[in-house]
């Protein structure tokens, strides 16, 4: 018999999902990997995701257990409950063939989601049901993927290697939305992905620990980190941006070398923002809902932070104040968020520099430092072209005439080779 790990006995009592779901399907021993993929009408999708797991490695896929959670909720529309009857009975004929394939039915009636619930709970129901057909003597991992997302050959293989090796508890996995279906929601899609890749590259070049990108089909993390994060949240959107902010303030999180997701593009009106919402604004002409952060905003989150590392014991007031002399919008959202006290009582709990570090990155956050970066740009009306390349010169890159190839270099820094891009066209 495996032995189960005391924090998830403890998790067990005080996080675990509660309601009527189970895992149905082909379970079998004890696994050393589970991937977790919601599905919310996804019958047209879903079996291409699952074949393009299925050409992975043998011997990996008998090792990793793929669920599937159905689901709805009980206002959901009706041609949604009747793609998700046919996704059921999907799961149910489905030639498994070498997949270790299970599923969650969250989706008929008494099963549903409870209102105002979403792909965060219906992730949690998949990992939380999981944790009992681990192999704790593996120390196992858990990975998340969405319906409507392709993988490549060697995915399963990098992401076991990753987590044989790995210094952290949480991981990234590079990813590239798929060519879309017309030129306008492809223009959305690049330009989107110009936005969340030049955020994380000024994040990194300011020296921030939260110089990642969340997407919901391209994460993965110990299941040991998974417990100690307290779970997934339960949120109708941004599940993974905050889940994956507590994963890293617990056990960091680091990037998977080798691997490839290629989500869908396509515009949806599921979540209040994200993906499907982005492409769908900007494919209609409407103004987008995000913001191109200013190459200013981050060197003056650089040189926060690098006051922060150099002053750490010092009063806070010193602090402010050389926000201030940097920037006066820097200084009142500091003080805003009660900079003083929250100053002092890391300086009371933490002794060492080094404790004290991570306390202040426990504390000024992924969230806090998205918000500090928007009110630096403020009314910043300057293009995205000019943004990134702001971002380029500072990075000591060479700057770049056109978006697609802003987009195309800050791919291969983020590790897709162009013979990987090729395969999303």
């Amino acid at each position: 018999m495996i032995s189960v790990p005391d924090d998830l006995k403890r998790y067990r009592r005080k996080r675990l999902v509660s309601g009527p779901w189970r895992l149905e399907g082909k379970l079998g021993q004890p696994a050393a990997a589970a991937l977790v993929i919601p599905a919310l009408a996804e019958s047209a999708t879903l079996p291409k995701t699952l074949q393009s797991l299925a050409a992975n490695d043998s011997e990996l896929l008998e090792r990793t257990l793929i669920i599937v959670v159905i689901n709805q909720r009980s206002d959901s529309a009706d041609e949604l409950r009747q793609d998700n009857r046919r996704c059921l009975g999907l799961l149910r004929k489905f030639p498994a063939g070498r997949l270790r394939l299970a599923w969650v039915n969250a989706c008929t009636d008494g099963m549903e989601l409870p209102p105002g619930q979403g792909v965060g709970l219906a992730r949690k129901i998949g990992f939380d049901l999981c944790l009992e057909h681990l192999d704790w003597r593996q120390d196992p991992f858990l990975i998340s993927l969405d319906a409507d997302t392709l993988v490549d050959p060697g995915y399963l293989a990098a992401l076991h290697q990753h987590f044989k090796t790995r210094r952290q508890g949480g991981a990234v996995i590079p990813f590239r939305h798929r060519k879309a279906s017309s030129p306008a929601q492809e223009e959305a899609i690049r330009l989107y992905e110009l936005y969340l890749r030049s955020y994380t590259y000024g994040l990194k070049l300011a020296g921030s620990p939260y110089a990642y990108t969340s997407i919901g089909s391209a994460f993965a993390c110990s299941a040991a980190a998974y417990i100690q994060a307290g779970g997934m949240n339960r949120r109708l959107a941004g599940e993974d941006f905050y889940f994956l902010q507590q994963l890293n303030k617990i056990s960091g999180i680091d990037e998977v070398a080798g691997a490839l997701v290629r989500p869908s593009p396509r515009a949806s009106l599921r979540v209040p923002f994200g993906t499907g919402r982005t492409v769908s604004r900007l494919s209609n002409g409407e103004a987008a809902n995000f913001t191109f952060c200013s190459h200013s905003a981050f060197t003056r989150l650089q040189q926060f932070l690098q006051s922060v590392e150099d002053s750490w014991s010092a009063p806070a007031d010193q602090l402010l104040a050389q926000a201030g002399t940097l920037d006066n919008r820097l200084r009142n959202y500091l003080e805003q968020l009660n900079f003083a006290l929250a100053w002092s009582q890391l300086q009371r709990n933490h002794s060492s520099r080094v404790q004290f570090i991570r306390g202040f990155h426990g504390w000024f956050d992924g969230l806090r430092t998205r918000q500090l970066l928007t009110s630096l740009t403020g009314d910043d009306t300057s293009s995205p072209l000019q943004k990134v390349n702001g971002l380029f010169k500072w990075g000591g890159l060479p700057t770049q005439h056109q978006e697609q190839d802003q987009l195309a270099l800050l791919e291969q820094l983020q590790g897709i080779p162009p013979a990987l891009t090729a395969q999303t066209q």
